[in-house]
């Protein structure tokens, strides 16, 4: 025999012969491998001492080639010499170690080697039992099973090659374990694989054709197993299976030694210096090192640096060499990246922080000499390199040469780094979303020739989707269809994977071999090879390219490369972290080389932008830039996150949109595309702040009024919207086209035209909102009105890819595909809806992108989508898709579909209407619900729904729920809106907390839901005294002098000074509506912002004015306002003058032209302040009756002087009189009634009479005698008035009052001995005027005087001087007299019955009616809070309100406290209002309800009789024989025809009305509590707790129930997220996988999918419980300051919330509680493994907590700390709820 001992470096080969050459130094002395003659029979490998005899092949294409290299290194002789050794064993190798082509290599050496055929499997998570041992196809309508590659190994004596062990799911590969072990198997068509020894002996007894017949089938003594599989748990996947492991022999193929492989690198890299190569092996030996793995750094990926360093540029730094192979930036975190860069620095590779050459492609051409070849040349720094790559079959286009694509100087740079890398390896980019990586991807390969095949990612993606689909055959054979990966590999093209972020690495794994060797085997057994191995096997077997293929081999392209996008690793994350993964493991390190897209810098970015979009406003472009840096260079995490929602691709959105309509503003066009409506609250005021710090301003919305948003279709067929203008379309399928009923509302008309801007540029349409705010409805209403058809697809949990796209079905045995909504419409040019997309799976919806940025899809069938490729369905140039869902986050819990797909659609949120459109819209639906009714939905909806925003409440009540009640009360109305309202509320009427949330919002909506319409609690009626005539006054205008006087008048200009600007505080109004649960005459209540010093000085009416003292203080708000506008005047009016100082001061609201303005006078100096005029006097009482004429009356009391200041003209008149003055009554407007003071004589101030026309500057002072009715009767009382009208009663008012047909003028008058006195003819009238007086039986002013409210403090001697303020109002239009009493002048005993104690009051409003003639006593509640002046309130009021008429009738008071209450006191308006109240309860009279059939009889009536009587009274219908019946004819009945009259026999109709639910009897109530109370106690008893510990726990747990309920709900709801069940695909049960159809129809089981949880990953991190520390102040001014800010209390009340929300949580949270003071920082309050359990434990706590004096750091109410924690828990919380752009 001949044989040839070869050494290194001495190459031969002989034509023939294969020869291997090396000599390999070991311990045991050299170890020599000798090969033979190629196929001659008989010839030998040896290797060392070990040999092996050759076999002839019988499939010698099968044996590998080309795999061997011209010189081995001696390690990887040594392994090969002990997988001869166990080859001839006859046992099975598992060849372990870490990632990468060295342990595949190796075995395919071998097997060239020892020429053997191979049978290769990729095993992935997808591979089935199927895969392995047998498969069904169908022939010829026959089912036929086909050995796969575990069965013809064994049959035909090849080895199995089984790459991947820990890729494939548990309990796959055991199905091997019998074949491993003793060489036997049972097949499913019934064989039976049986060892060769046995064989053999059973064929010395039978004969072939028995065994045959048996189905015994001889497995070949050649077979063997060669496994390849990682190490885990070092690396991620599933741990061998014990049987399955123990049959295997082990060998670890760890990495050459150091060695060796330097010598590799030193051949493959001579022209790199030797220093260099040793110190990037140096590193890469490093980070591969136990130490490195126990820092968390991935293996570096040792096998690409030989091919790295034999291409690499002479000028490319080491760094960036290092960062090619391992992107240490992208998959690290901080201190990861530093300990890189440390080992960089020891081997003196740091030489990349200079910044690095720029360069840039000057130009690419195709080679002339060889095929699929291009020339480039890169110019770098100014000097030109030329190198050759790999190019496609299409012409090169020349750089820069497209016009989509904008050249920047880092795309450049990076273009051409992808060239260096693209001589060497597949590339993958990393880049944010919205980065540009498709565009720079597609630029890449249109420079270069290529086509581009582009395959989109998603995470449910099988093996199967990325290499081989079963189809049917038209005569229903199956059969097996490329994908457009293996069609590209095969065509030459670029590979474009989209996504490799999303899918899993264990069916990324099957692509490993093709990604290294260029070689792939299939599912139907094809197998492609490189380029040269296919060439070698075609020359050496002298096979044609035909009789290969026959044999199903193909060659890869030598063009063909991948180019990979995918998002940056997130650091830390698991493979289920919903915020991303930290996909970039070692693995996937060894497949490509990487680059890392950068953001653009600013400059860079405003080129693109202008390039892109060149009529965009400069100043635009610059603002939106220079907020989208500033995001994006912060730190922190907020900001960033709102930076990923303006990527460069939304940007060019916006730019686009603003180039076309300039004058929008950058804020709406940031705020649109960011969703800044569903931020939260910390998001939203993180992105207004930065808005504001680049000055850019929100344009004020356009109020409704100002703005026109009609829409209308002109006869031309252009629709108007707004200001925008778009064609009508005119469709093929009218039917298509949506008709909804939808009335239009400014709000909806806004979206609708910043639709339509949006989509006349060509962009796909993302609607987002809360459920029910009429986004369906706005999308029919906008493709009805273009008149667009419209395919629907409405998305939800069960979604897949394939389903999106097709819907296969079985026809006759055989598969057809029926094209999903989405096919039809790319097809017609259809509008496509995709509603609730937030509801599918963010990976399957993701496939959308291709579609929405490429107009490219592959469907399920094959089939693709596209623009310019042959048999592709084209897309329709007016297809678009308008996509539907829900805001991301809490209460929807759907999936974060923006924060996947936002930055690829045009954004709109819609919100619900505002409520004047809300309104508007309402009353379209109910035009004949009453306005009143609309309005307190309206504003009842609207507040739950900032509760919603708030997190106070879950649920976010929308527009749809209020439509709804609406069309109820407008079909039936008579059904009260209580009762109607309870159809959207009753879904929460078990839940406690949130049942009284919602009740009260109503009840201060004023909805009475809860109400009977018993409760009636108005004021009780006493009878007026009689009406008598008690005097006459007589002006006298004749006489002596003394009666007659003419008072001179003088008129200046008044002194201004000012003005002082002020500022204006608005408070929200939180107006509560009285009429909740009973009905009386009060109407509502609010409290003022006030202190609880201010002091209220006055109020009066046409908004509601307030003024305080104490500071000084101006409070105004409207009678149905939503806010209070403040006014401090400090600077104003003085703080004090001479000493102490107690100002008070009075308020006149001004009227037209100066509405809204207002005089403020303070009486002890005489300032009188408004707007514009502010001046000094000393006067100290204003009148101001005639202040809506723009004129007031000053007067000193005790002086002789008047001041008319006219405040149009800025002029006082001031007016001399003989008389010292008490007081002024305006009763006309030229005639004014005066008191003299001592005296209390009255005097009547006119004009001058019976003088010339022209104003002589004078006025005349007529006198008023009183007089009795007869003389006989004495001297009349003189009376002093309190308050006196300025208008008269109308006449038939003045005729009620005094009983008798009159019509005169007539005034009002108020005094302390009368209810009211009706002075008739006064003052028009010179003759005696008759006063009628109502008298009271005791003076007001002998009554004892008043000690409650602020005076009950004090000990009497409060009312030395009388009070400022008299309270006591005329409602002449009511007819009607109101005071304000304190409770001791009112006859409480008359009021109240003897058994009921009175309620403590501020006063009592007494209503004087004399159209009635009847008084009664409203009690005005008492104030919660006083001011602590007391004496300086004693002064202001006799009681402790203030009172002023409204306009709207009524009256409205004010307490001390700040309460401000509306009251209705008029019987006309009370009466009125309390239909109306009734109406909105219903009208359930509790009577029974009566069920009426209506049927015909079909008989005659003959005649009416009354019936026979039945004994028994038993019910009858129909029959026409008895009485009292019901549907029949004749008798006497109800509910017949015929009878005589209606006779109810008394049968009972059954029926459960609201009354009986409530009815529940006494001792059953008594029995529920008394059991509620014996668990309670038997509850402490347990826990040890007593009674009073319970009380004092209570108090603490109540006050933070609500806030402990809504964060339990949020923790609740995270729960439930988590836990969501997927999946489960390949089960033998369940419902049937459409993507199996095929493998069913063949036979195969595993055809179900189920839902379950799914196993997590090996290997991924450990979800542990999120860890909360909260950090509490227990310094001894806890304690100090409780009494003065109940700091201690709010403290330990949020310590309790944090405990009991936190309970039952302990496996996602683990919490602790620790103290500061100065004594320490870290005092143990709670520890993580000791919570409190029960109330006594959370007790014990609060115990310590009190003698620590503590407070929890940073919170100051329950209220803030409810929101702080809530806060903390959704950030602690994200590996259960997705990540959003939408977080703050």
């Amino acid at each position: 025999m001949r044989s040839h001992g070869l050494y290194r470096g001495a190459a031969a080969a002989v034509k023939g012969k294969r020869q291997l050459k090396g000599s390999y130094q070991s311990d045991s002395g050299i170890i020599c491998v000798f090969v033979t003659s190629f196929f001659a029979g008989g010839d030998t490998v040896k290797i060392g001492d070990v040999t092996y005899k050759l076999k002839t092949p019988r499939n010698p294409e099968l044996v590998p080639v080309k795999h061997l290299s011209d010189s081995l290194p001696q390690m990887m002789a040594q392994h090969l010499r002990w997988i001869m050794q166990k080859d001839l064993l006859g046992q099975d190798v598992f060849l372990i170690g870490p990632p990468g082509p060295l342990r595949r290599s190796i075995a395919m050496q071998y097997l060239e080697l020892t020429k053997r055929e191979v049978e290769y499997v990729a095993l992935s998570r997808d591979t089935t039992e199927t895969d392995l041992k047998q498969r069904r196809e169908i022939r010829s309508g026959t089912a036929f099973y086909i050995d796969q590659c575990a069965v013809r190994a064994a049959t035909q004596g090849r080895v199995l090659v089984l790459e991947g062990l820990e890729k494939a799911e548990r309990n796959v590969l055991p199905v091997l374990n019998n074949l491993l072990e003793n060489r036997e198997m049972q097949l499913e068509d019934g064989r039976f694989l049986m060892a060769a020894e046995r064989y053999d002996k059973l064929l010395q007894e039978h004969t072939k054709e028995e065994l045959d017949s048996w189905k015994i089938v001889r497995v070949s003594e050649d077979f063997r197993v060669i496994a390849l599989g990682l190490p885990v748990p070092k690396y991620k996947g599933n741990p061998l299976d014990p049987p399955l492991r123990s049959r295997f022999q082990a060998r670890d193929i760890y990495y050459l030694p150091f060695k060796d492989q330097l010598e590799l690198l030193y051949t493959a890299g001579p022209n790199i210096p030797a220093e260099r190569v040793s110190q990037l092996l140096s590193l890469a030996t490093t980070l591969c090192s136990q130490e490195s793995s126990s820092l968390g750094l991935p293996d570096f990926p040792m096998d690409n640096l030989l091919p790295v360093l034999h291409n690499t540029f002479p000028m490319l730094s080491s760094q960036q060499l290092v960062q090619r192979l391992y992107p240490y930036n992208s998959i690290l975190g901080k201190e990861g990246r530093s300990a890189v860069e440390g080992v960089l620095s020891r081997f003196e590779l740091l030489d990349g922080r200079r910044q690095a050459a720029p360069a840039t492609v000057t130009s690419v051409s195709m080679t002339k000499d060889l095929e699929g070849r291009a020339n480039v040349t890169l110019s770098v720094a100014d000097r030109n390199v030329s190198f050759q790559v790999p190019a496609g079959t299409k012409e090169p286009r020349p750089p820069n040469s497209s016009p989509s694509f904008i050249s920047t100087p880092s795309h450049s740079q990076l273009l051409s780094e992808m060239m260096q890398s693209h001589m060497v390896k597949d590339i993958c980019l990393i880049g944010a979303k919205g980065c540009g990586k498709s565009v720079l991807a597609r630029e890449f390969g249109e420079m270069l020739g290529y086509s581009i095949e582009p395959v989109m990612l998603y995470q449910d993606m099988t093996a199967r989707d990325l290499l081989q689909q079963r189809y049917t055959l038209p005569n229903g054979d199956t059969a097996w269809r490329l994908s457009p990966l293996v069609t590209a590999a095969i065509e030459g093209k670029l590979l474009l994977l989209d996504g490799i972020h999303r899918v899993n690495l264990g069916t990324l794994a099957v692509l490993s071999r093709l990604l290294h060797d260029r070689e792939l085997d299939l599912y139907d057994g094809t197998r492609l090879l490189r380029w040269d191995r296919y060439q070698t096997i075609k020359e050496e077997l002298q096979f044609s390219d035909e009789q290969l293929q026959e044999r199903s081999i193909f060659p890869i392209h030598p063009s063909f490369r991948v180019l990979a996008l995918a998002e940056p690793p997130v650091v830390g994350a698991g493979s289920s972290s919903s915020r991303g993964q930290q996909w970039l493991g070692p693995e996937l390190l060894t497949m490509f080389l990487y680059h890392t897209v950068s953001p653009l810098g600013k400059a860079e970015e405003m080129d693109l932008l202008q390039g892109l979009t060149p009529n965009v406003p400069q100043e635009a472009a610059e603002q939106l830039l220079h907020l989208t840096h500033s995001l994006r260079n912060t730190n922190d995490p907020t900001a960033q996150s709102l930076a990923s929602s303006l990527s460069t691709r939304q940007l060019l959105r916006i730019c686009r949109r603003l180039s076309l309509y300039p004058e929008e503003s950058v804020a709406h066009a940031v705020n649109k595309a960011c969703l800044s409506r569903f931020l939260p609250s910390l998001a939203r005021a993180c992105l207004e702040k930065s808005l504001s710090n680049c000055s850019i301003q929100e344009a004020p919305e356009p109020t409704e009024n100002t703005q026109d948003y009609s829409c209308k279709v002109h006869t031309d067929g252009v629709l108007t919207i707004g200001s925008v203008s778009a064609p009508v379309y005119n469709p093929s399928e009218k039917m298509k086209v949506p008709d909804v009923l939808f009335y239009d509302n400014p709000q909806h008309m806004m979206v609708m035209e910043n639709m339509l801007k949006d989509f006349l540029l060509g962009e796909h349409l993302l609607l987002m909102g809360n459920q029910g705010v009429g986004k369906n409805k706005i999308v029919d209403r906008f493709l009805h009105l273009l008149n667009r058809p419209r395919e629907y697809l409405q998305l939800h949990r069960d979604t897949t890819v394939q389903t999106l796209t097709l819907q296969p079905s079985v026809r006759d045995g055989i598969i057809t595909y029926e094209d999903s909504p989405l096919v039809k419409a790319v097809k017609m040019g259809h509008i496509l809806v995709i509603d609730e997309a937030d509801k599918a799976p963010t990976n399957v919806t993701c496939i959308l992108k291709t579609l929405v940025e490429s107009r490219e899809m592959i469907l399920a069938d094959g089939r693709r989508i596209a623009k310019d490729r042959p048999n592709a369905i084209v897309m329709h140039p007016d297809f678009r898709m308008l996509v539907l869902a829900n805001r991301p986050g809490f209460p929807f819990l759907g999936n974060d579909f923006f924060g996947s797909l936002g930055d690829i659609f045009s954004c709109h949120a819609v919100d619900n209407p505002k409520p004047q459109a809300e309104l508007a819209m309402l009353k379209q639906y109910g035009p004949d619900v009453p306005d009143a009714t609309l309005q307190k939905l309206v504003a009842a909806f609207g507040e739950l729904r900032s509760m919603a925003d708030q997190g106070t409440i879950t649920y976010p009540y929308s527009t749809r729920e209020v439509v709804n009640i609406v069309k109820h009360l407008q079909k039936f109305p008579g059904e009260g809106l209580a009762n109607v309202v309870r159809n959207v509320f009753d879904f929460d009427s078990y839940n406690k907390d949130m049942r009284e949330v919602l009740i009260e919002a109503l009840h201060k909506h004023g909805i009475p839901i809860g109400a009977k319409t018993s409760s009636v609690k108005l004021a009780k009626e006493l009878p007026l005294p009689e009406v008598k005539m008690t005097g006459y006054w007589t002006t006298n205008q004749s006489g002596n002098a003394r009666r007659k006087l003419l008072c001179p008048t003088e008129t200046h200009t008044i002194d201004i000074k000012g003005p002082v600007f002020l500022r204006v505080q608005s408070y929200p109004c939180n107006r509560q509506e009285s009429r909740a649960l009973s009905f009386s005459e009060e109407k509502a209540h609010w409290q003022i912002p006030m202190n609880e010093v201010n002091i209220i000085c006055d109020v009066t009416t046409k908004d509601v004015y307030v003024a305080t003292c104490n500071p000084v203080s101006l409070f105004s708000m409207k009678e149905h306002g939503e806010t209070i506008q403040v006014m401090e005047l400090y600077d104003v009016f003085p703080r004090t003058i001479s000493g102490v100082w107690q100002p008070f001061v009075t308020v006149a609201p001004l009227g037209s032209p100066l509405d809204g303005q207002v005089v403020l006078h303070e009486e002890q100096v005489g300032t009188q302040t408004h707007t514009n005029a502010q001046r000094q006097q000393g006067a100290h009482k204003m009148c101001r009756d005639f202040a809506h004429k723009n004129w007031l009356l000053f007067y000193k009391e005790d002086s002789n002087q008047l001041e008319v200041l006219d405040v149009l003209e800025g002029r006082v008149h001031s007016i001399s009189l003989p008389i010292n003055l008490k007081s002024v009554f305006l009763v006309a407007e030229d005639r004014w009634l005066l008191l003299e003071s001592n005296t209390n004589r009255k005097f009547l101030l006119t004009k001058p009479m019976h003088m010339a026309a022209e104003n002589t500057g004078v006025c005349q002072l007529h006198s008023i005698s009183e007089d009795p009715v007869s003389s006989g009767h004495g001297a009349v009382e003189v009376s002093v008035p309190q308050m006196l009208s300025s208008e008269q009663l109308p006449n038939e008012n003045l005729s009620a009052a005094l009983d008798q047909r009159i019509v005169s003028p007539n005034r009002v008058l108020a005094d302390t001995a009368s209810f009211a006195r009706v002075v008739v003819g006064f003052p028009d009238l010179m003759s005696p005027n008759e006063v009628y007086s109502f008298q009271r039986p005791v003076d007001l002013s002998d009554m004892k005087s008043s000690r409650t409210g602020a005076q009950m403090f004090l000990k009497g001697g409060l009312h030395s001087s009388a009070v400022k303020q008299q309270n006591c109002v005329s409602l002449l239009s009511a007819n009607q007299m109101v005071r304000a009493l304190p409770p001791n002048k009112v006859p409480l005993k008359e009021i109240y019955p003897k058994d009921i104690t009175p309620p403590m009051t501020a006063a009592y409003l007494e209503v004087t009616d004399l159209n009635s003639k009847k008084v009664k006593y409203i009690p005005v509640p008492r104030s919660m809070s006083v001011s602590p002046y007391t004496n300086w309130v004693s002064k202001v009021s006799e009681s402790d309100v203030l009172m002023a008429p409204l306009r709207s009738g009524g009256v409205v008071t004010v307490d001390m406290g700040g309460y401000v209450r509306l009251w209705e006191t008029g019987l006309d308006t009370l009466q009125r209002s309390l239909m109306e109240w009734r109406n909105m309860i219903g009208s359930e009279d509790g009577r029974p309800l009566q069920i009426t059939i209506e049927r015909e009889s079909n008989l005659d009536v003959t005649a009416p009789k009354h019936g026979k009587i039945d004994p028994n009274n038993a019910p009858h219908v129909g029959g026409n024989q008895w009485a009292g019946g019901t549907g029949g004819r004749d008798t006497a009945g109800l509910g017949g025809k015929g009878g005589p009259y209606r006779l109810d026999a008394g049968h009972k109709v059954y029926q459960v009305s609201q009354a009986e639910k409530d009815a529940v009897p006494e001792d059953v109530r008594r029995a529920a509590r008394e059991m509620a109370e014996k668990a309670f106690k038997e509850r402490l008893k347990e826990i040890d707790m007593s009674e009073y510990d319970a009380a004092t726990y209570e108090r603490f747990s109540t006050a933070v129930r609500r806030q402990v309920q809504s964060l339990r709900i949020i923790l609740d709801s995270l729960q439930a997220k988590g836990k969501e069940r997927q999946w489960l695909k390949n089960q033998a049960l369940g419902e049937l996988d459409d993507a199996k159809i095929i493998d069913g129809l063949a036979g195969e089981k595993a055809i179900y999918k189920r839902r379950g949880e799914h196993d997590p990953e090996v290997g991924v991190p450990q979800q542990k419980p999120k860890r909360l520390r909260v950090l509490a102040d227990v310094s001894g001014s806890m304690y100090r300051f409780n009494g003065v800010d109940s700091r201690l209390e709010r403290s330990m009340e949020a310590v309790c919330m944090v405990m009991e929300a936190l309970e039952s949580y302990e496996d996602k949270f683990k919490y602790d509680i620790v103290g500061h003071s100065g004594d320490g920082y870290d005092i143990e309050l709670v520890r993580a493994d000791k919570v409190p359990k029960n109330n006594k434990q959370r007790l014990k706590v609060l115990k310590v907590k009190t003698h620590c004096w503590l407070r929890p750091t940073h919170v100051t109410s329950s209220a803030e700390s409810s929101f702080l924690l809530l806060e903390l828990l959704a950030l602690c919380a994200e590996a259960h709820r997705p990540r959003t752009n939408l977080r703050g």
